[in-house]
């Protein structure tokens, strides 16, 4: 991933670098932006619901337990040998739902976490784009330019994200734990290494710009206006 990284610095820079600033013209927004966002919202949306099910379902389990813990302590000596092993019986199965419900609640916590950071590279790109955009150091070709860069992160994000959806299925098919949470793993990595080629990518435009600005008032204001300390 590290390769990836340098890749598209060093592609940036030799396209950027071998044309010369004129005032840039509006270029419309990437096509593919609001499915991504949809997306995310829909994973989001879908996982909450889930995981407020999950938490009713453990509310009665443990209120189950709790009866079945009242009435062993409650029994005779005598009638325990008669009681004990049904209750113990029935307590366990209650037991192993209630961590297995647990356990698929840290599955959709931990996928929410990775959706949460697809939502974050959309911000990042249009905060960045927003500002690109009204820079004059950058032409119509250079953002357009751009745009083909960032909409290959962003369609990169988007099929990663149907390695959510697997997991999100998975829970109703046949899956063991470990492969569910390797292709979660998975997913995590490669939205985190998008989301890290999002940021590089944006700090290297901001860079240029700022190597672009002839005189030094100029460049404090490129630092303003980008937030550069």
């Amino acid at each position: 991933m590290k390769v990836k990284t340098k890749l598209i610095a060093a592609v940036l820079c030799l396209f950027l670098l071998s044309t010369p600033a004129r005032p840039a013209t509006n270029v419309t927004a990437l096509p593919i932006l609001e499915l991504v966002r949809q997306v995310a919202i829909k994973v989001i949306k879908a996982i909450d619901l889930r995981i407020q099910r999950l938490q009713n379902k453990t509310i009665w389990l443990q209120n189950a337990q709790k009866k079945i813990e009242n009435i062993l302590s409650k029994l005779k000596l005598n009638e325990i040998s008669e009681w004990t092993q049904k209750q113990r019986d029935l307590y366990k199965e209650y037991y192993d739902e209630l961590m297995k419900v647990k356990s698929v609640i840290a599955y959709y916590q931990r996928i929410k976490e990775i959706t949460r950071k697809q939502a974050r590279l959309v911000d990042e790109y249009e905060r960045a784009w927003k500002l690109f955009k009204q820079d004059s150091h950058f032409t119509a070709e250079e953002l357009e330019y751009m745009q083909r860069v960032y909409t290959g992160i962003l369609e990169e994000s988007l099929k990663n994200m149907d390695q959510i959806f697997l997991i999100l299925d998975s829970f109703t098919t046949q899956m063991s734990d470990l492969k569910r949470l390797e292709i979660i793993n998975k997913a995590a990595d490669q939205i985190d290494a998008n989301y890290d080629d999002l940021l590089l990518f944006n700090d290297q435009n901001k860079m240029l710009s700022l190597q672009r600005a002839k005189t030094e008032v100029e460049a404090q204001k490129v630092k303003q206006f980008y937030g550069i300390p």
